[in-house]
């Protein structure tokens, strides 16, 4: 057969395959496939991620076919699936730094919906315009679609796509920092999806030693379950009022080099006794729910690994220990006041879970955006009037003026004198509002004093992450590769922040545990030391932790003490479906 008469046979081969299913359809899948390719080329870096792009194009389009039978339906659906997980995942990125992970999609629950539909309510107009175009659109296709694809082939190409994505994926494991890039979204939800499943098929959520050694915990659960955990303490003097201090974003800039600061910049960070102490955490940029898991429970939302990012969701009803649970035996009215809408995280519900008998969220306190540090500290001033004589009060409150974004200034009625320094526009705008912090608090303090003339208080401060500008000043010049590779090994350079201790009318009791450098888990500790009331068998377990980890829990002995000391805390139940 000649070249010519081949040509002639593939061109009425063609030309029969159009006349016979449709101009409209081939050409809509034509479109649709080249559309595919393009968002390939612009999005994802490498012949790995590339791939497995393509392959997980092929997957989503062979299970659309399986429900549809129509390949250019199929290809729509699968082109509007990858447009909306490429936007959520930017979106993830521009506000967290991390792309979108197939563990997104497996810890969606009512109260992310509820909260992303509150604070961006014209997300619900947007849906319902996209449904309003998407419906006829997809309805056109469907009509004018007279192509059909057989079950049998439609599973055997999703076999054969997702045999192939699981194999690349085990070939060629993600890093972790990788999903710092902000890039190869498509190819990063499907790898991790494979990374996911495999983890949750070969160990829980939880890390944790199967068998705990040693001494073990009196079995226990949650608060007023009777047991020896969960007994009432008897304080050996009267016990003070313990305000917990979530300061937003804060951190000593002085880490920084060449950073110029006002005059007294210091003072804010240093203690009692006039010593400065560093805080360890374990997020940087964003996520301020894993220090609020560590200082309200004493434990790492590292021992979640890849699950730590839903570490509150994940822990609210499972995680029972707490510090506000502890402080309830003891006598105490447990609050929190909170500037963002409790199902932020699953804020609300954790808290609750963990002992917070009363959780005031902005729409409970009235709060109108972003409100100054003032705003919240006269909330907690109302809270003790309206408690007073009803016994001790801890009061967790949740700052969040030193907030992102730093490029505009915020309250400019506030702090008039304030002079710019030789810094970039935004280090002024931090360190104005962390002046503006400083000041609120000393006027707290006095407020402390005048309303409440011979009550004793117990006052702690942390810095929950350094801000999301922390990577360009702490090491200028360090290329996106190593910089996320020291994040993902928990360099203590992007993960150090403060802590600090007051007290009003109160001899601190014993702040021994209070070291130089502190771990977040280890907060608690130091709060109920400081107080002066007795520790339960948990906490003395934890104070030996401390004791021979110099103050570091999670990166103590390679994870260790950490699974140990879960498994302690599963066979007393006080953590429990984990």
């Amino acid at each position: 057969m000649s070249l010519t008469t081949s040509a002639a046979g593939l061109r009425s081969g063609a030309t029969g395959f159009v006349a016979r299913h449709g101009m409209f359809s081939v050409a809509s899948i034509g479109l649709l496939n080249l559309t595919a390719i393009g968002i390939m080329a612009w999005t994802e870096t490498t012949p790995v991620s590339k791939l497995v792009f393509i392959l997980t194009w092929g997957l989503v389009n062979c299970l659309w076919l399986t429900v549809t039978r129509r390949p250019a339906i199929a290809g729509a659906l699968s082109l509007l699936f990858f447009a909306l997980l490429i936007a959520a995942s930017e979106f993830k990125y521009q506000v967290l730094w991390m792309t979108l992970n197939f563990v997104d999609l497996m810890v969606v629950d009512a109260d992310t919906a509820i909260y992303l539909f509150t604070v961006f309510p014209s997300l619900v107009w947007w849906v319902v315009a996209a449904t309003a175009v998407l419906i006829p659109a997809l309805a056109l296709i469907w009509w004018f679609d007279p192509l059909r694809m057989r079950i049998a082939y439609a599973l055997a190409g999703f076999t054969a796509c997702f045999l192939g994505i699981v194999t690349l994926s085990s070939a060629w494991p993600m890093e972790t920092y990788e999903t710092f890039y902000g890039q190869n979204y498509v190819s990063t939800f499907a790898r991790t999806g494979v990374a996911a499943v495999s983890e949750l098929m070969t160990r829980s959520m939880l890390e944790s030693d199967a068998v705990a050694t040693g001494p073990s915990l009196s079995p226990g659960g949650g608060v007023g379950a009777g047991t020896e955990l969960d007994a009432a303490c008897a304080p050996a003097a009267k016990p003070p009022h313990i305000i917990l201090v979530h300061d937003e974003s804060s951190f000593d800039i002085r880490s920084a080099p060449g950073i110029d600061v006002p005059r007294g910049y210091g003072a804010h960070f240093k203690s009692f006794d006039g010593k400065q102490r560093n805080f360890l955490v374990e997020g940087v940029g964003g996520p301020s729910w894993y220090a609020e898991y560590s200082v309200l429970t004493g434990l790492s939302a590292r021992s979640f690994g890849r699950f730590s990012y839903y570490v509150l969701g994940i822990a609210s009803g499972r995680v029972l220990r707490g510090l506000p649970a502890v402080l309830r035996r003891c006598g105490y009215q447990t609050h929190t006041l909170f500037p963002a809408l409790g199902a932020f995280m699953n804020s609300r519900s954790f808290e609750t879970s963990v002992g917070v008998q009363k959780f005031s969220d902005k729409h409970d306190l009235g709060a109108k955006g972003l409100e100054p540090d003032k705003f919240f500290y006269d909330k907690a001033l109302g809270t003790l009037e309206s408690e007073r004589g009803t016994g001790p009060q801890f009061i967790y409150v949740y700052l969040g003026a030193n907030h992102f974004p730093w490029d505009f200034r915020y309250h400019p009625e506030l702090m008039p004198q304030w002079k710019d320094l030789n810094n970039p526009p935004f280090v002024n705008e931090y360190i104005r509002r962390q002046m503006i912090s400083a000041a609120d608090y000393k006027a707290f303090l006095a407020g402390l004093k005048e309303k409440f003339p011979g009550e004793p208080f117990l006052i702690l401060r942390y810095g929950d992450h350094q801000p999301d500008f922390s990577d360009r000043i702490m090491e200028p010049g360090l290329d996106e590769k190593t910089l996320a590779g020291r994040m993902m090994n928990f360099d203590p350079k992007y993960y150090t922040t403060y802590y600090a201790i007051d007290a009003i009318n109160f001899k601190l009791a014993d702040v021994s545990s209070a070291l130089p450098t502190l771990d977040g888990p280890f907060l608690p500790l130091v709060t109920l030391e400081a107080a002066g009331l007795p520790l339960d068998p948990s906490f003395v377990e934890q104070k030996n932790i401390l004791k021979r980890c110099s103050g570091i829990f999670y990166a103590c002995n390679g994870g260790a003490e950490a699974r140990r000391f879960n498994r302690l805390l599963i066979d007393a139940g006080l953590i429990k479906q984990l």
